[in-house]
């Protein structure tokens, strides 16, 4: 769990790392910038699947005052 986590975080750091230096030179590389967004992307995807969703949180709030 904590590898995966950890490959998480690297993904999205390397995404920004990629997107920003795509962005330096006056003639962007796209492909670039697009495989650092890609990378941002999927990393963010991945760490907002591991958070609970509220909705569960409100359902076992309420179980436990009963």
């Amino acid at each position: 769990m904590k590898s995966s986590q950890t490959l998480n975080y690297i993904l999205i750091i390397f995404g920004i790392l990629v997107a920003m230096y795509a962005k330096v030179d006056d003639s962007e590389n796209t492909y670039l910038l697009i495989l650092g967004i890609c990378c941002l992307l999927f990393g963010v995807f991945k760490i907002s699947q591991t958070i609970p969703s509220k909705k569960d949180q409100d359902d076992n709030f309420i179980k436990e005052d009963e």
